[in-house]
């Protein structure tokens, strides 16, 4: 039994820390069009906002335990809102950092997940996706957001341990290519409604509350850092 472990163990670490073969070109191409359809059409988006919103709202969850705030909850809704709560001091860094962070995560979790697949670690990116949505569902309040999280994180886990390396590799891809595609349209969404007076407590608005700065340099700034890592990130996938 001792022995087993002692191999199943740095076996284990192997796989998570090593690379896998790239996928062909053809994959790739076909997980970026398969992440556009998910994304572009009105009636598929409104299904897939969902795991926007749980990078979203996990962004802002994060965020506020890395600054020291003490994160109480998040609930995510059917109509792919979200809320995160955490208490600490109203104003000051770490307050506009957790709000800043709801927009600029998906795309950023994009570009991270891209630099890992262009350096062969697709093991290790959806071993570390399953532990995220692990950590977060501890920290949903409600029904739904719970039954949200549990299902993308058991595709992860299935996918994960029971999948063939194509089929690991094509999953991996399409799930970062639609986290960089996904991550370009709220930030369009909120300037379409702010444009017709809508939208007044968006996180772009507190931003602003916050710092004194117009909401719509804080629009640019979540359309400067979405655009920028789907370049980026699109890049080093085509070129893996």
């Amino acid at each position: 039994m001792d022995s087993t472990a002692a191999t199943a163990l740095p076996d284990l670490w192997d796989r998570l820390v090593g690379t896998q073969p790239d996928p062909n070109l053809w994959v790739v191409i076909a997980t970026l069009v398969a992440a556009l359809a998910a994304v572009v059409p009105h009636t598929a988006w409104r299904l897939s906002r969902n795991a926007i919103t749980i990078a979203h709202e996990g962004g802002h969850g994060l965020v506020a335990l890395l600054t020291g705030r003490q994160l109480t909850g998040i609930r995510l809704h059917s109509d792919t809102s979200g809320l995160t709560v955490s208490r600490g001091k109203p104003t000051g860094p770490g307050m506009i950092l957790t709000a800043a962070a709801g927009y600029t995560a998906p795309p950023l979790l994009g570009l991270g997940g891209a630099a890992l697949l262009a350096a062969g670690h697709i093991t290790l990116l959806l071993w570390a996706a399953t532990a995220l949505l692990v950590a977060m569902l501890v920290m949903i309040r409600n029904a739904y957001g719970a039954l949200t999280v549990i299902v993308t994180g058991a595709a992860f886990l299935l996918v994960s341990w029971l999948a063939g390396p194509q089929v690991q590799a094509a999953f991996a891809y399409a799930v970062v290519w639609f986290l960089l595609f996904g991550g370009v349209r709220p930030a369009f969404e909120l300037q379409a409604k702010r444009s017709r007076g809508g939208a007044g407590d968006s996180d772009a608005d507190q931003l602003s509350r916050l710092t004194h700065v117009p909401a719509g340099l804080w629009l640019f700034l979540f359309h400067a850092v979405s655009l920028s890592s789907l370049i980026g990130g699109g890049s080093w996938l085509l070129e893996g």
